[in-house]
């Protein structure tokens, strides 16, 4: 196949994904060839194994970061550094998205960026919202309180002693009024552990909802 006739195929695609080029009638282990070297020569971007994009000139559509990193391993949102830095939480500005899913530990490093996804149990995969991006496609992005909770028990193992001083001068948290104490509390409860609830209580004294 010549690369005009795979643009025209998926130009109006927001991702290429392999499972949708399969149902394409064309020869998918010849196609896999062609994918690698229109990604060599720059005419396509791999995210990962079988999801492409069109490069910047070509695609007609330009997905955000955050439906990018929904649709290349899901289930999945975005939350953790991330978010917290989108709503306000923290002073850095975090470029590289980070997200939590029911599946194992992963990341992907393509020229789009650096989609990291840590892994947490099935039932506390809750506490996110669908939200619209500028194109209008769909993303997963954790409320506030959750985030936060995602972000405490995903780092609880760098809490030694001392959790104040820990949340003070490592993680420096900030803006915490925006925070539903009933809400924090509730996803805090749903990870049923003993070393987070602590770190929990210290985190409520330090903050200001």
């Amino acid at each position: 196949m010549r690369f005009e006739e795979f643009k025209k195929l998926v130009v109006n695609l927001p991702i290429i994904k392999g499972r949708y080029l399969k149902q394409s009638n064309y020869v998918y282990p010849f196609l896999n060839v062609q994918l690698k070297r229109w990604a060599d020569k720059g005419f396509i971007i791999r995210l990962k194994k079988n999801f492409y994009l069109l490069n910047n000139i070509d695609r007609k559509i330009n997905p955000s970061k955050m439906f990018i990193a929904k649709e290349i391993y899901s289930p999945s949102y975005v939350s953790l550094e991330y978010v917290l830095s989108i709503y306000d939480l923290i002073p850095e500005r975090t470029v590289d998205i980070t997200s939590v899913t029911t599946k194992k530990n992963a990341q992907f490093v393509n020229k789009m960026g650096v989609f990291t996804y840590q892994h947490i149990k099935e039932s506390c995969f809750t506490g996110f919202i669908e939200k619209e991006d500028e194109n209008g496609m769909t993303c997963f992005i954790a409320v506030p309180e959750k985030a936060v909770v995602d972000f405490l028990y995903l780092n609880k193992n760098r809490f030694q002693k001392n959790y104040g001083d820990v949340l003070r001068e490592s993680f420096r948290f900030q803006n915490t009024g925006i925070l539903n104490k009933k809400k924090f509390k509730d996803y805090i409860r749903l990870f049923s552990n003993k070393k987070l609830n602590e770190i929990a209580k210290e985190f409520l004294k330090l903050s200001d909802f």
